[in-house]
C-alpha cells in the first residue's frame, strides 16, 4: 500500500476514533442534570445507569434491596413488612419472567443500564456506603423488581394496601395548550407530577441522546427511562387517574378453605425463608407462609387472612419499553402506536406535539366487569362468586380520550376524565358505570378557572399560571363570609376581618391572612355548604354557606387559635409554612389542594409550629413546541439525594422565589452551563 494512503488511512481511522470516543460522554450542568451523549441507545442507557450512581447510589441500592425482599436481611428489622408485601407478591419471581418476555432489543438496553449501575460502583466504591455493598452487583431483575413495587404495588394497588403515595396524596396538574390559545400558535405543555419528597417517589431529571434519540424529561430514581419527557417533536405528562385496576375481595373462610360459588376451595401456600440482620450484626430467619386464592394474595388485616387483592395488569413485562418508545416517537402516529402496546397499568397521559395536536387519555388496565358500578368496585368486593374474578381488561379503543377539543385546551388535576376540557366533551353515561366515578374538587376546578378565559398564552404566561398561588376556596366563599362577619357583634370575628380584608387570597410568602383563612376553612365541612358540586356547574360548585352564625363562629375559633400559636394574626404565609433541606431552609408559597391551591404543596408541622414541604411540586417541566423546542422546567429538591452533594436542595431558593429554569437542551447552551465532563 502507498505510504501516503496508508497514513491517511490511519489518520482517519484516528479521527474516526476520537469522534467515536467524545460521542459517549455525560456534560453535567450546574443544577446537577446529565445530558448523556451516545452512539448508540444501548451506550446511552448505560450512561444513564451510571448517571443515576452518580447523584443516588445508595438510595438506588436502598431501593434495589428492598425490591429484592431482602431489606430486612441488610438493614434490619425495620423492613421486615415491606420484605413481608414483596414475597406475598412474589415480585422477584415476577420480574424473573418479566426479565425473560422482554423484547430483545430493550433487554439489550436494561442490560447496559444494569452494566452502568455497576462498573460506576466498582470505579467508585467511597461512593457507596458499608452497609449498601452487599446489594451490589444489581442485575436486570432487580430492576424490574423495583418497577413492579413502584408502579404496581403502590401506585395501582395503592388504596387496597395502604401505600404511603395515597396517604400522602400523590397527583399532578397538567395542561395542553393549543394552537387556539397559544401566542405563538404552538402547542404547549404543562407535567406537573405531586409526589412525596423522597425514597422511591425521588425524581432524576436527565437528557437523553443517541442516534434518533433525543429527550430531555425525569425518571423515578432506579427506573431506566424516562416516564416523563419531551423531545424535539412531542411531548407527553401523566396525572395519577381515578381508575380502578385494583380490586380487594372479602372471603368467605372456612380453616384453611375459603367459599367459592358455594363449594369450598383449599387455599393455597407458600413458604418463604425471610433473613433479619439484628443490632449486633448477626443474622436470624424465620419462616413466612403465604396464602393465596384465586382471586390473589391473602392480605394479612389485623390478624385476620379474609381479604384478597387482584390486580390488572400485572403480568405486563413491557410497561419500560413503552416509555421508551414513547420517547422514541417521532410524531403523534409513533406514539399512540406505543400507547396501544396497553403496558401501563395506570396514569392518564397530556400530550401535544409541534404539529399543534394536544390529547388526552385516560390510560390503563381497567378490568372488564359484567357488573357493579365505581361505588361498588372500589369498596370491598364480595369474594364468593367466581363471577367477580374478573380476567380480561378493556382495549385502547374503549378507553375515554379525547383530541384537540374545541376549547383549545386540555387539563388534568386527578380529576376523573369527564372534565379533561371545558365546556366538558366527554360523557360519562356512555361508559361503563365502574370506569371512573364523577366529582371534581377544587384543586382541578381551579385549574379550569385559570386558563378558561386567557388566550393568546405565552410560554412565560403559562409559567406563570402554573405558579398561580391563589386559593380557589377563597375566591369561592371569602367575600360571603365576610359580609356575614360585617353583621355580627363578634369581636374577634370582626378583628380576624380586618386582616382578610387585606389579604391578596393568595399563598405567597408574604401573603398575609392566608394562615388565617385556611385554619377557618380547615373547620369546614361539605354539610355547610348551600349547594354541594353539581355535575351541571362543574367548576362554580361547592357554593354558598348554610350556617352563617357557624361559619362566623368557626372564624373567631380559628383567629384565637391563630393567636395562640403565633402572636398575631397577621402572620405571613411564609413564616409558618417552610422549605427546607439540607442547610437550605426558605420561607415557602403554596398549599394544600384541599384549598384550591394550583401550586400544590403538602406540609407536615413540627413542635415549632413550622410547617415544612414533605410532598407536592416535585419535577416541574413547561414547553412549547414550536420550531424549536423551549422549556422551563425545575426539580424542587434538586437533582441528587447523596450526602454532601450540591445539589441537594440547591433548587429549593427558585421555587421559594417562584422562578423555573430555562432547560439546556443544544450543545452550546449546556457547555455554557457546565460543572462536569464524563467521558467513556
Amino acid at each position: 500500500m502507498n505510504t501516503k494512503i496508508f497514513l491517511f488511512f490511519c489518520c482517519c481511522l484516528m479521527q474516526i476514533a476520537a469522534r467515536a470516543q467524545a460521542a459517549n460522554e455525560i456534560l453535567w450542568d450546574k443544577y446537577g442534570v446529565p445530558h448523556i451523549y451516545a452512539q448508540s441507545a444501548g451506550r446511552m442507557y448505560y450512561e444513564f445507569g451510571w448517571a443515576q450512581m452518580h447523584n443516588h447510589a445508595n438510595l438506588l441500592l436502598r431501593l434495589y434491596g428492598q425490591a429484592r425482599g431482602r431489606a430486612a436481611e441488610y438493614w434490619g428489622e425495620k423492613y421486615l413488612a415491606s420484605d413481608k408485601q414483596v414475597h406475598l407478591f412474589d415480585v422477584p419471581s415476577q420480574a424473573g419472567r418479566n426479565y425473560a418476555a422482554q423484547n430483545p432489543l430493550f433487554r439489550g438496553m436494561l442490560d447496559s443500564f444494569v452494566n452502568g449501575i455497576n462498573d460506576f460502583a466498582k470505579a467508585h466504591p467511597d461512593a457507596i456506603s458499608q452497609e449498601n455493598h452487599q446489594v451490589l452487583p444489581v442485575t436486570g431483575t432487580d430492576v424490574l423488581a423495583h418497577g413492579i413495587r413502584v408502579i404496581f404495588l403502590t401506585f395501582v394497588a395503592g388504596g387496597d394496601l395502604g401505600a404511603a403515595s395515597r396517604k400522602s396524596g400523590a397527583g399532578s396538574n397538567s395542561y395542553a395548550v393549543g394552537p387556539s390559545r397559544s401566542a405563538n400558535r404552538d402547542a404547549m405543555l404543562v407535567a406537573n407530577p405531586h409526589l412525596p419528597w423522597g425514597d422511591l417517589f425521588t425524581f432524576f431529571e436527565a437528557h437523553l441522546q443517541s442516534p434518533g434519540f433525543n429527550a430531555y424529561g425525569a425518571a423515578v430514581v432506579g427506573i431506566p427511562v424516562l416516564c416523563i419527557a419531551f423531545n424535539d417533536h412531542l411531548g407527553w405528562t401523566h396525572t395519577v387517574n381515578p381508575i380502578d385496576a385494583c380490586d380487594r375481595y372479602q372471603l368467605s373462610t372456612h380453616g384453611d378453605s375459603y367459599m367459592l360459588d358455594s363449594v369450598p376451595i383449599p387455599f393455597e401456600k407458600r413458604s418463604v425463608i425471610l433473613k433479619i440482620r439484628q443490632k449486633d450484626g448477626s443474622v436470624t430467619a424465620m419462616t413466612q407462609t403465604f396464602t393465596y386464592s384465586r382471586h390473589g394474595p391473602v392480605l394479612n388485616v389485623n390478624g385476620k387472612q379474609d381479604q384478597a387483592v387482584r390486580i390488572a395488569g400485572w403480568n405486563n413485562p413491557d410497561v419500560l419499553y413503552q416509555w421508551h418508545r414513547m420517547a422514541q416517537a417521532h410524531d403523534r402516529k409513533e406514539f399512540e402506536d406505543a400507547l396501544k402496546m396497553m403496558q401501563l397499568p395506570m396514569f392518564n397521559v397530556i400530550y401535544a406535539d409541534d404539529a399543534g395536536n394536544i390529547s388526552y387519555l385516560f390510560d390503563g388496565n381497567v378490568p372488564m366487569r359484567a357488573e357493579g358500578d365505581w361505588k361498588y368496585w372500589n369498596g370491598i368486593v364480595d369474594g364468593s362468586h367466581s363471577r367477580y374474578i374478573w380476567q380480561q381488561t378493556l382495549s385502547y379503543d374503549n378507553l375515554p380520550k379525547l383530541s384537540n377539543p374545541p376549547s383549545g385546551f386540555i387539563q388534568n388535576a386527578n380529576d376523573p376524565p369527564w372534565t379533561c376540557t371545558y365546556p366538558p366533551l366527554l360523557d360519562a353515561h356512555k361508559f361503563p358505570a365502574y370506569l371512573s366515578p364523577q366529582g371534581m374538587s377544587l384543586r382541578p376546578q381551579r385549574a379550569v378557572n385559570l386558563i378558561r378565559n386567557k388566550y393568546d398564552i405565552t410560554l412565560a404566561g403559562l409559567v406563570h399560571l402554573k405558579l398561580n398561588t391563589g386559593m380557589e376556596a377563597a375566591d369561592r366563599f371569602l367575600k360571603e363570609l365576610l359580609a356575614y362577619v360585617d353583621k355580627s357583634p363578634d369581636t374577634m370575628a370582626l378583628q380576624a376581618a380586618l386582616v382578610l380584608k387585606k389579604w391578596d387570597g393568595a399563598t405567597d410568602t408574604n401573603s398575609r391572612g392566608a394562615v388565617l383563612f385556611a385554619r377557618w376553612y380547615d373547620k369546614i365541612n361539605a354539610d355547610m355548604f348551600r349547594r354541594p358540586w353539581d355535575p351541571s356547574d362543574p367548576v362554580a360548585t361547592p357554593c354558598g354557606l348554610k350556617d352563617t352564625g357557624k361559619a362566623v363562629r368557626l372564624l373567631a375559633e380559628a383567629a384565637r387559635e391563630v393567636i395562640k400559636e403565633y402572636d398575631s394574626l397577621n402572620v405571613a404565609w411564609g413564616d409558618v409554612y417552610r422549605f427546607r433541606i439540607g442547610h437550605f431552609n426558605y420561607p415557602a408559597n403554596g398549599g394544600s389542594e384541599k384549598y384550591g391551591i394550583y401550586r400544590t404543596i403538602y406540609f407536615s408541622g413540627d413542635s415549632s409550629g413550622r410547617q415544612w414541604a414533605v410532598a407536592g411540586d416535585s419535577y416541574v417541566a413547561i414547553t412549547e413546541f414550536g420550531r424549536r423546542v423551549k422549556a422551563r422546567v425545575l426539580l424542587s429538591y434538586g437533582n441528587a439525594s447523596e450526602p454532601g452533594s450540591k445539589h441537594m436542595g440547591d433548587q429549593l431558593q427558585l421555587l421559594s422565589r417562584k422562578e423555573m429554569r430555562i432547560a439546556w437542551l443544544s450543545k452550546k447552551e449546556i457547555k455554557m452551563n457546565l460543572e462536569q465532563v464524563e467521558k467513556f
